[in-house]
């Protein structure tokens, strides 16, 4: 398994990390927001789409 933040190999003691300094950037990056899921905002999502609208009367 290698390092996911430089590639190295990992070390057992910071496992998956090959360093202290590595995990300390993964955890950095986890406290600043470095990491996001991509997220519908909540008024783009209460709004239906145009092909999920009821067929309007003639």
């Amino acid at each position: 398994m290698s390092c996911p933040i430089c590639g190295k190999p990992a070390a057992p003691d910071y496992r998956p990390f090959c360093s202290r300094r590595c995990a300390d950037v993964d955890l950095g990056r986890w406290l600043t927001e470095g990491y996001r899921i991509p997220a519908e905002r909540e008024e783009e999502a209460a709004e239906p789409a145009d092909n999920d609208a009821p067929p309007k009367a003639h």
